[in-house]
Parts: structure tokens; sequence; C-alpha cells
């Protein structure tokens, strides 16, 4: 007996549950690699060692899969999110471009992929409008990475959780409660922390922050009036002061013209070449703070700073108008 479920609800009630994503893989009748994405991939067994996938009965590859008998498994890293979307499309060539791996009996294996499983089909079963493909796990291989998941319809990402439990009848410190768990105390020492060297690397050429960050903004959008690079740096808590711009105006590393809508400021080849070397040194700061993090964990820090911006809009204009100024003169 059917019950009427709306398709619409049940599939938005099905995406509540969080999976992997993968991409399997296995060799056409006439020996091409064929490939699809897909998320319905789980464990069954471990003695023997099992595991199933479903596959729509629909599916141009179909064929391919149940006269293959071989097929491998692919659990994609926080970094495949492209290679899910190319596997997942109706495109022509899957593979096209791919510096591809041979497995047992030819099979075709993507590589930088989290865990690979090479399988041969034990079982085929009818599921309703898919097929459930059940295989025997022949060999496999795995690398330290973060998985890529699906959760609600939409790419998701993994962050390990650590256990910050307080043992029964342990009260924390206030201090140890504020350095692990205020939001404005991480966020700030952060921030402290990484602009710190940020300025020790602008000091070497005679920079202070404020004047690295203005020719900063000119490498961003240049031709900017004073106004239009604090409009830039509003955001960091920073204006661009007269002191500023006459200061590099007297090195050389900038230049200003009169428009008809006033005086704009543009970087010398002096500057647009020192801003270059400081950028390239702070790119190469930056690569050293984020590496404790996986690049999953990388992509989940920069979401959720967006998120936590995108939530506190009316922080930019504060910040500016009470400390910029006096920042952007010292």
């Amino acid at each position: 007996m059917n019950i009427p479920f709306d398709a619409h609800s049940l599939r938005s009630t099905l995406g509540s549950f969080v999976t992997g994503v993968t991409i399997v893989t296995t060799r056409g009748p006439d020996g091409a690699p064929v490939g699809v994405t897909a998320n319905s991939f789980n464990s069954v067994s471990l003695d023997p060692p099992m595991v199933l996938w479903s596959l729509a009965k629909s599916a141009r590859c179909r064929a391919a899969f149940s006269a293959g008998r071989t097929w491998a498994v692919h659990v994609l890293s926080a970094a495949q999110q492209g290679l899910s979307a190319r596997f997942a499309s109706p495109i022509a060539d899957k593979f096209a471009g791919l510096e591809l791996e041979e497995g047992m009996g030819g099979l075709p294996l993507l590589k930088g992929c989290v865990a690979r499983l090479q399988c041969k089909t034990a079982a085929e079963y009818e599921g309703g409008d898919h097929v459930i493909l059940v295989g025997e796990v022949i060999a496999f291989d795995r690398i330290d990475a973060m998985p890529l998941l699906f959760h609600g319809g939409e790419y998701a990402l993994a962050v390990r959780k650590s256990d910050a439990r307080v043992p029964d009848g342990e009260e924390p410190e206030f201090f140890a409660a504020l350095t692990r768990d205020f939001l404005g105390y991480l966020l700030g020492r952060a921030h402290r922390g990484f602009y710190s060297q940020m300025g020790d690397h602008a000091s070497r050429y005679g920079l202070d922050e404020a004047a690295f960050l203005a020719l900063l903004s000119l490498r961003l959008r240049d031709c900017q009036s004073p106004s239009g690079m604090n409009e830039i740096l509003r955001p960091l808590g920073r204006q661009v002061s007269t002191e500023t711009v006459t200061h590099l105006l007297s090195r050389g590393l900038l230049q200003t013209k009169e428009m008809p809508t006033g005086r704009v400021c543009s970087l010398t080849s002096a500057g647009r070449e020192l801003t270059s070397r400081v950028a390239a040194e702070l790119k190469s700061l930056a690569a050293d703070a984020l590496s404790a993090l996986t690049a999953g964990e990388v992509a989940i820090l920069r979401q959720c700073l967006r998120a936590l911006i995108a939530a506190t809009p009316a922080a930019d204009a504060n910040t500016a108008s009470e400390s910029g100024a006096t920042r952007g003169r010292s």
C-alpha cells in the first residue's frame, strides 16, 4: 500500500540526516571510465567486509554498473566539492582533464579522496525507483583529511568537536572560562596576534599599520579619494589621516591628482612594488597561522566569520567612528 507522502516534504525530512559524499566509478563495456556522485553509501559488514550504495534506475550509467561487477567508492574531501558537482552533472566526459590511478581490473581511481574502496558486486537488489548495489571490499586506502558532507540539500563541512566538559562538582575558574569560551576574548586574541605580526612586517619597510593599509586599499581599488580609502578600511576600524597621506607622498609611494570629483590618490610604481612585497609576506604569514587547521576547518572558520560579520553590521561604523581616526594618526 502506497502512502501518499508529499515528495518534496519527504526529501527535506530525509535531508536532515547528514551524509558523506562519494563518487562511484567503474568501466563501461567499451572500457571507458564511468562515474556518478552518490551520498547513499553505507557500510554493511566487517566480516566479510561489505558496503552498499544505491543508484537511480533511470541513471544513464546503470547498465555499466550492473554489467561491470567491480566498482570503486571514493569518499570525497572537503576540497572536492567541485568534483562532486562535476560527477552529478549530465556532461558527457566527466573524467576530462583528471589524472587517474588504476585499481584492480583497471578500475579508474580518483586522487585526493579521504578514502577509496575497491569492491566487487556481491548482490543487486530492487529498491523502489533505485537499485541497491552491495559490494565486497577487496582493497582500500585512506588519507587524513576532512570529509565533504551533505545536509539539507546543501554541501556542508565537518569540524572535530573538542571535549570541554567540566568534571562533576567542579566549577571552572572565571579566567579559564573566559579564555576558552568567551567569543569576544577569542576573536580579540586572534585579531591582535595576527595584526601585531602584520605590523612587524610593515615596520621593516618604514610603514606603520595605517600607512600599509592605505597602500593596500589602493591595491584593491586604485585612484581613490581619502574618503573612498576610508570606506574600504572602515570594517577594520581604521581611517587614513591627512598625516598618513602626507607621509606616503613624501616617500614617493603615493601620488595625487585633481579630478572633477576632487583629489584622488593612486600608487606610484614604487608604492605598488612595495605593497606587493609586503602583501606576499602577509599571505605567507596567514598560511602559517592557518597551518594548525585542516583545509576543512579553514573553510568552516571563514564561513563562520562571514556569518558573524553579517550578523553584526553595525560594528563597522561604530568601530570606525570611535577609534579609526585616532589609530589612523598613530
